[in-house]
């Protein structure tokens, strides 16, 4: 009996199946929808008249669809091995926010994420994400109407690195400057996106820089990047940063751990029997 060889024990620990694709597609669709609702809706829509109510709608949507992916992917061979994985890696992630939360927006956990998605899958990527996310608000008591919407966007973020080019072939120091890279773009994408979640809730009477249901899609973009620029633009910059710097620095061992990890759980490897030898019998 054999579990294969060590390429074959390198299999990523969830398969993207067309049932996988397909609720990941539909769950980034409703994301997408929740977050860009101010953008996709015109000024005179009726959605527009209860804005301060579609973001907790749309929050209770979220928890859902991400339970059905989630489900969708435990069907498509996600082992004990993978889940006990998932789950030392989400927890892990989850006691590395709370490390340099609130301070210029220096979290660690990010450039986990990055590595994780790269040597375990998008699939995995997109659960790990999340569940990190749902597990780091448990341990912080960032409990909210936000919640739904930081585990899709870590989702993503985590997602695509996975989905990033050469996963069996880029090695080394071209490798990490690859991951460094994204982590530095996708930090400030993950910051652009939760803006999104919060930037409606602001009365538009205590600042010209709020979203405004009666004003015109161009007008709530420049809005928007204003508000970009003078909420966020330092914490993104210092959670870029604090990726870059961790991954150059450690990704080479963390990589290494993790490849090896998962060649040991072999999670998709399938199980064969050797034929044995015939012994000749003398006659």
């Amino acid at each position: 009996m054999t579990g294969g060889t060590p390429a074959q024990r390198q299999a990523r620990a969830v398969r993207l199946g067309p049932r996988s694709v397909a609720a990941l597609v539909l769950v980034s669709a409703v994301g997408v929808a929740g977050f860009g609702w101010p953008f996709l809706a015109p000024p005179d829509a009726s959605l527009n008249a209860h804005a301060q109510d579609a973001p907790w709608l749309f929050a209770g949507v979220l928890v859902l669809m991400v339970a059905v992916v989630a489900a969708t992917i435990s069907e498509s061979g996600l082992g004990p091995k993978a889940v006990a994985m998932l789950g030392v890696l989400a927890a892990a992630g989850a006691a590395l926010r709370p490390i340099g939360a609130g301070t210029a927006g220096l979290e660690p956990m990010f450039f986990l994420m990055v590595l994780s998605g790269r040597v375990l899958g998008p699939g995995f990527g997109f659960v790990l994400g999340s569940v990190t996310m749902f597990a780091s608000a448990l341990l912080t008591g960032g409990v909210g109407p936000w919640m739904p919407f930081q585990m899709l966007a870590m989702g993503w973020f985590t997602m695509g690195a996975g989905l990033l080019p050469g996963p069996d072939r880029l090695r080394g120091r071209a490798e990490l400057a690859m991951l460094a890279a994204y982590g530095f773009l996708a930090a400030f994408a993950y910051g652009t996106v939760m803006n999104l979640a919060g930037w409606t809730f602001m009365n538009t009477l205590a600042s010209n820089i709020a979203f405004d249901p009666d004003a015109s899609i161009p007008t709530n973009l420049a809005r928007f990047l204003s508000y970009c620029l003078a909420t966020s633009l330092g914490w993104d910059g210092g959670r870029a940063a604090m990726t870059v710097v961790l991954t150059l620095a450690l990704g080479t061992p963390v990589l290494k751990a993790l490849r090896r990890a998962t060649r040991r759980a072999a999670f998709e490897t399938p199980v064969t029997f050797e034929k044995a030898d015939e012994v000749s019998r003398p006659t």
